[in-house]
């Protein structure tokens, strides 16, 4: 059926053609069709709003038609494609993608090409349907059976292969199918278009994948290691583009274990490189790239960041990425064809960059924060960077302040200086869970016992981190079901107990609440649950702090204590849960909380004769602190636990090997009158 309303900027024959009957006039018709459409987006959409896609699929999957047909159609729309993603969209909905996948089975090699460059188009784009080729088990090793075919097909095929390895079971079908056999002579290649690829989809292979990776750092191609041909790549006399792709691959295969970080690969090439594309001559997008591959290779390892920070005054290239003006850049954009405002994402770009690799090398070293935070007006970045509208640079903004604040001397210097904590606050109440779990894994590292940030006498601006919600804030946390932030929210807390006052710490066990508290004393985390007891211990420290709250709290607390003493829990735990124990011992009137429960008694002598040196030596100090016989009463109690039997069980620890147990049970015994 010929559709009405043919004409097409003056093409009106060619559609009469390709929709008539006569097949003699399909052929010239598809052709012309080809060259009206192409270089013109505003004619692609004309067709395609025409329902010429249908038809030329009709053609590709008709038995009857000719190659030539066939491969003509394909071209068309691989032409189509080209034009705008309303266009790739229209292309996938009507399922061009399934006849294109289908294209690829038959013999001739110039209609395959078609339909892979069609493909390639397609997949390459923001709407890649990459859910098509894992629908059939069959098309992803077919599609690399195909690939040594020509130049043509190895150039589509890696592109494909490329932006459709995306997931973890994506990277183990494209190995189990053969993709690292297949791939590596194209790193060896003289083809540029065919090589570029081929190092992109070893990079997407590899990519937090420790299984794939060490099949791709111990396979080789003619004598050589893969790694090594990656290598290869990353020559000043290759592009800029094929320096950062073999760069990548190779900080991938390095975080996933499969080439050690000071293998010469890494630190002699890979680590060089991307310092390297850091530099000012290079383009935004590069600049970006090589310094956020940098700052994933450094993240973990020490020697890497070390050797980062020192290398090319690298830390003062970075420092000129806040400096990026986009109406400085602005002429630069006209000359790429770029719109203007393309420049204030650079700009954005650039500060998440910078403060992303400021984070992986600031992380452990203490001279290497100095350096850093010495930049000019980081903190105001930093500040302005949690600030920002876009959530990618507020993640990495938090992150540099993360590492930055596992400094004690830069929370009493840099962080006081700057109100840090507000924007910080605010970001957290509005979060996503990648931010959030950042941010408030720095706000444990401001609410130590050595921040200035909790303690409202030293606050210089503003209202303290207390009066800004913090409790109520971290509370929430506690109740979350990531495991992560519950453990972040009760760390704070457990920080924010640390020697407060005991006004903060009522506060804070209000507002948690005894239930939410038991709660967490059966979290399934372990973390979590030693944190909880962290908590418990800061808030039962200091006389009248313990006394005050075991008369508020009392019968709950020792419910919790005896339900981790009776627990299956590791030694830890129950070394920190005797410490509470000893704590509460070491009140006035909470001891009674003890000495009237035999139940906890009995349980303290079991300890006391534990195989566990460390929960011996808890077990003794609570005793001791209950039989202190400077204190009211102590007679009465010494005289209680020896007729339980704890004197003669401390004469029996006085045979201990070990040191600070027999410090501990000799202490004891002179406490008894």
């Amino acid at each position: 059926m010929i559709p009405p309303n043919m004409e097409v900027d003056g093409y009106g024959s060619f559609l009469e053609e390709v929709f008539g009957q006569d097949p003699d006039n399909w052929l010239q018709g598809v052709v012309t069709m080809k060259n009206a459409a192409i270089g013109n987006n505003k004619q692609k959409a004309q067709l395609i709003n025409m329902g010429v896609v249908p038809r030329l699929l009709q053609f590709m999957l008709d038995d009857q038609s000719s190659t030539e047909l066939r491969v003509e159609s394909a071209v068309v729309l691989g032409s189509l494609a080209k034009g705008t993603l309303e266009n790739i969209q229209s292309l996938i909905d009507i399922g061009t993608v399934t006849v294109m996948l289908k294209g690829l089975c038959r013999p001739d090699l110039k209609y395959v090409e078609a339909c892979l460059r069609c493909l390639r188009t397609i997949f390459i784009s923001p709407l890649s349907p990459i859910e098509y080729v894992y629908q059939d088990a069959s098309t992803i090793p077919h599609l690399i059976s195909i690939m040594s075919l020509s130049a043509g097909t190895q150039e589509c095929v890696t592109n494909i292969l490329a932006h459709c390895c995306k997931t973890e079971e994506h990277q183990a079908v494209l190995c189990s199918s053969g993709a690292i056999i297949a791939l590596a002579p194209l790193l060896c290649s003289n083809v540029y278009k065919v090589q570029m690829p081929a190092l992109k989809c070893f990079a997407q292979l590899c990519y937090k994948n420790d299984q794939v990776s060490i099949a791709v750092a111990t396979a080789s191609y003619c004598g050589e290691r893969i790694p090594d041909l990656i290598a290869q790549c990353l020559t000043r006399d290759r592009s800029i583009e094929m320096q950062i792709a073999a760069a990548k691959s190779l900080t991938y295969l390095c975080r996933a274990g499969a080439i050690d970080p000071h293998d010469p690969i890494i630190t002699m090439k890979t680590l060089p490189t991307l310092v390297r594309m850091c530099k000012k001559d290079k383009s935004v997008s590069d600049r970006v790239e090589g310094a956020e591959t940098l700052a994933y290779l450094t993240e973990v390892d020490m020697d890497l960041q070390q050797m980062a920070s020192v290398s090319d005054h690298l830390i003062k290239t970075l420092a000129e990425y806040f400096r990026y003006s986009p109406l400085l850049g602005m002429n630069d954009s006209y000359k790429k064809g770029e719109e203007p405002d393309k420049d204030f994402i650079c700009a954005s770009e650039l500060r998440q960059a910078a403060f992303r690799v400021f984070a992986s090398l600031a992380a452990n070293d203490e001279d290497i924060r100095k350096k850093v935070i010495e930049t000019e007006n980081l903190m105001d970045h930093i500040v302005n960077g949690l600030q920002d509208t876009n959530p990618k640079v507020q993640l990495a903004a938090v992150r540099c302040m993360h590492s930055l604040s596992r400094s004690v001397q830069q929370l009493r210097t840099s962080f006081q200086d700057h109100s840090v904590w507000k924007p910080l606050m605010k970001l957290i109440t509005m979060a996503s869970d990648d931010v959030l779990t950042v941010a408030s894994s720095t706000l444990c590292n401001l609410l130590l016992e050595f921040s200035p940030s909790k303690e409202v006498g030293r606050m210089l601006r503003g209202k303290p981190i207390l009066d800004l919600g913090a409790v109520d804030l971290l509370v929430a946390l506690t109740k979350r079901e990531n495991p992560v932030l519950r453990l972040n929210g009760i760390w704070a807390l457990m920080n924010m107990t640390f020697q407060a006052e005991e006004k903060v710490k009522s506060q804070i066990l209000t507002a948690l609440g005894t239930d939410q508290l038991f709660r967490l004393l059966s979290d399934p985390d372990v973390n979590v649950l030693m944190k909880t007891l962290g908590l418990l211990r800061n808030l039962l420290s200091n006389k009248p702090h313990i006394d005050h709250i075991m008369s508020m709290h009392g019968i709950q607390i020792m419910q919790a204590v005896i339900l981790i003493l009776e627990g299956d829990h590791p030694v830890e735990v129950k070394e920190q849960t005797l410490c509470i124990l000893a704590n509460v011992a070491d009140g006035d009137s909470a001891k009674d909380f003890i000495m009237g429960n035999e139940d906890v008694l009995k349980k303290l002598m079991n300890y006391m004769m534990h195989s566990n040196v460390n929960l011996q030596i808890a077990a003794t100090f609570c005793i001791c602190n209950l039989i202190w016989n400077e204190e009211e009463s102590a007679s009465e109690r010494q005289a209680k636990l020896t007729e339980l039997g704890v004197h003669k069980l401390l004469q029996q620890l006085l045979s201990t090997n070990n040191t600070t147990l027999f410090d501990k049970v000799k202490t004891a015994m002179q406490q008894f009158t």
